[in-house]
């Protein structure tokens, strides 16, 4: 590699606990920062929802065009884990995630300036979405690693699960109400000036995260310690990694969860011709169903400290499996409104048991690769579990098989957790084998 280079190895320090006032410090450091990346991501609600509304209503594209233009900007999030790869073995100015940070916060930024000032076109706002979600996932790369690193050094995996998961969907929501909003003042602006609004929104948030990197809380990355060992070349971590064996079931576990044939457009159309919902009673169900989900995340915060994860995943899955069970006995919209909230309920746990997982399984050194692999198989799977389901739909011509399909993947889930190395998950958060971090 250029100068900037770091040692990959084939081992680290021994896992080691943190005082308590240390822990919460560095969860608000990357609470903080993962909310600036959920409103920063140009594939999120406050970037996405106008350019949705601004390719249908100024633009006038049809609904297919749309789902194209989607598709083919994607293209990046399926290949994460090449920028996953990168951050591992390549440090930027010597200071690893801060780096990323620093540098690819300013190349989104400019990017954002740049098309801003760009007149407004399908291709345009295509090469604009594509070019920026490469930027911004070399600094999600780096919040990635830098987050798995901790919660696996520090045995906080769980912590780091929760937290995780609640600082992401708080932005999803917010995003997706601050879009809306965005998108509507956009309604009286002619279309250039409505795309120069937008970019030059997301090229402030993009500074503000630079602007982070370039803080250095000790607390925080005096506590991340680099791999020990002989450097390796980046084949041979290539090679390393295929030869680790916990994360093909932790990522096989996390593929089924993400499948879920059904759970989007069928969903939909199911919730509005079949239940006769309306479109704002479609957005409201997806409201409801993301905000249940927090507090079953906390809820595994409190029990990751108490039960080792080997029953989390259990029993987190047992309940997740019947999650679309309940539509079975919908008529109405207003019945599957207010059953979104037990829905997503019930599948908290089960998600913050699987991210806590995936970060236990990650081999010393490609911390960054493993999550940024999750991050490419969850669109992946989402992508094509939406196909299918849609297939299935459209075939039989009711939703119920795909609540069968749903349920039967995600019961396939409890074989596959048998896989999963027992000394891995027979700790509780906070746990080092023969001694109790309190």
């Amino acid at each position: 590699m250029t100068s900037g280079a770091v040692t990959v190895a084939v081992e680290q320090d021994a896992p080691a606990g943190l005082a308590g006032a240390d822990r919460l410090r560095i969860l608000t450091y990357l609470s903080v920062l993962i909310t600036l990346m959920g409103f920063g991501a140009p594939f999120g609600g406050l970037i996405d929802v106008p350019i949705s509304f601004f390719l249908k209503n100024k633009l006038h594209l049809a609904a297919h065009e749309v789902a194209t233009f989607r598709l083919v900007s994607s293209i990046p999030l399926y290949l994460s884990i090449v920028f996953g790869f990168l951050r591992d073995v390549w440090s930027p100015f010597g200071i690893r995630d801060r780096g990323y940070m620093i540098l690819f916060g300013c190349i989104s930024a400019a990017f954002y300036v740049g098309f801003a000032f760009t007149t407004a076109s399908y291709l345009t706002l295509m090469v604009a979405v594509f070019l920026l979600t490469v930027a911004f996932l070399f600094v999600g790369s780096a919040q990635a690693g830098l987050t798995s690193a901790i919660g696996q050094q520090h045995v906080m995996s769980g912590q780091i699960s929760a937290m995780w998961n609640v600082f992401q969907a708080v932005p999803i929501l917010a995003s997706f109400w601050a879009g809306g909003v965005l998108s509507d003042a956009l309604e009286g602006q002619n279309a250039d000036r409505a795309a120069r609004i937008l970019f030059l929104v997301g090229a402030a948030i993009m500074l503000v995260i630079a602007l982070f990197g370039v803080w250095r809380p000790r607390v925080v990355f005096d506590n991340v310690h680099e791999p020990k060992g002989p450097r390796l070349h980046p084949i041979a971590d290539l090679k390393r990694l295929g030869g680790h064996w916990p994360i093909y079931p932790a990522l096989t576990i996390y593929f089924m969860w993400s499948f879920a044939p059904g759970s989007t457009t069928p969903l939909q159309y199911y919730l509005q011709n079949t239940l006769h919902g309306n479109d704002a009673q479609w957005g409201d169900w997806n409201a409801i169903f993301t905000i249940a989900f927090i507090p079953t995340y906390m809820l595994f915060g409190y029990l990751c400290r108490r039960y080792p994860l080997r029953t989390l995943l259990f029993w987190g899955t047992v309940v997740g499996v019947p999650q679309y069970i309940p539509f079975f006995f919908m008529h109405t919209a207003s019945q599957a409104l207010f059953a979104a909230a037990p829905i997503g309920l019930m599948g908290g746990v089960a998600t913050a048991a699987y991210t806590d997982l995936l970060i236990r399984s990650c081999p010393p050194g490609l911390q960054g690769t493993v999550l940024m692999m999750s991050i490419g198989l969850y669109y992946i799977a989402g992508r094509f579990g939406d196909v299918l389901g849609t297939w299935l739909f459209d075939y039989f011509g009711s939703f119920t098989v795909c609540i069968v399909t749903i349920t039967v993947t995600y019961a396939l889930i409890l074989p596959t957790i048998l896989l999963v190395p027992g000394e891995l998950i027979a700790t509780a958060d906070g746990e080092v084998p023969g001694e109790k971090i309190v």
